[in-house]
């Protein structure tokens, strides 16, 4: 990206870069604000390929799938890379055209993705077929070298979680507990639920202990609580893949 800026006159490279800064900050925590600078550092340098694939991103985040989709379009003519293949075609998913996405992953760009790609673009792929209601198909795109390795890579824990939650969706229940302890052993960071839907299919129920500690402590001062106040609650535990809201890939649906 630096390299990429160097074409600008100091001042304005130097303007675009912090708001590229600011985008990567708060993509995760804050995409609309992440969206509003990528917004100003596209009005500043829009023959920037980086700035095109930050505007893109940021845009993806927001579910503005079209807009997504026209910016990496834009960025991979610049670059000439591959790298965005699996990104645009889950744009085509978003937008409601998940034939579009099953057609790019048989295109030959696939093979110029590196293995992180690949694994990404099979994730899409099997994404679309869910979208599809190609439940089997899904399941059999799943399934890989990559899936059946014993070796932790950064996909791993996605790529598992989400042959769980195919399984699991097919009623394949015994399978689908084995691939969620799987998926729990890669994921170091907690970046699936994997745990709670582990415990789920196992009918573990979670009480709140907060709302038990303030039920005995009224009680002990005899103050009546309101009916279900005091109630245990259960996680908010969701599928991976509820229709219309969130799928494998992480991406969410949108009414663009």
């Amino acid at each position: 990206m630096r390299q990429e800026l160097q074409s600008l006159p100091k001042g304005l490279a130097e303007d675009v870069a912090r708001n590229l800064v600011m985008v990567a900050k708060l993509i995760d925590e804050d995409p609309e604000q992440a969206y509003a600078y990528a917004r100003i550092a596209l009005r500043l340098a829009s023959r920037v390929a980086a700035v095109r694939e930050a505007a893109g991103f940021a845009a993806y985040t927001n579910q503005k799938y079209s807009e997504a989709l026209a910016e990496f379009r834009a960025a991979r003519r610049m670059t000439g890379s591959a790298e965005l293949w699996p990104v645009m075609a889950d744009c085509e998913r978003g937008l409601g055209r998940p034939e579009k996405a099953l057609d790019m992953a048989g295109e030959p760009e696939v093979q110029r993705l590196d293995k992180a790609g690949q694994v990404e673009m099979r994730l899409v792929a099997a994404g679309a077929r869910r979208d599809m209601d190609q439940l089997d198909a899904a399941i059999v795109t799943l399934q890989s070298p990559e899936l059946a390795a014993n070796s932790v890579q950064p996909w791993t824990a996605r790529l598992r979680y989400a042959y769980a939650d195919a399984l699991q969706a097919a009623g394949r229940e015994d399978e689908a507990r084995e691939w969620f302890a799987k998926t729990i052993e890669a994921d170091r960071d907690g970046a699936t639920d994997a745990s709670d839907r582990l415990a789920e299919l196992d009918g573990v129920e979670f009480v709140d202990a907060f709302d038990e500690e303030t039920e005995s402590e009224s009680a002990e001062h005899g103050v009546e609580l309101p009916v279900g106040s005091g109630e245990p609650e259960k996680t908010g535990l969701s599928e991976a893949v509820p229709d219309g809201d969130e799928d494998v890939s992480g991406r969410e649906t949108s009414q663009d």
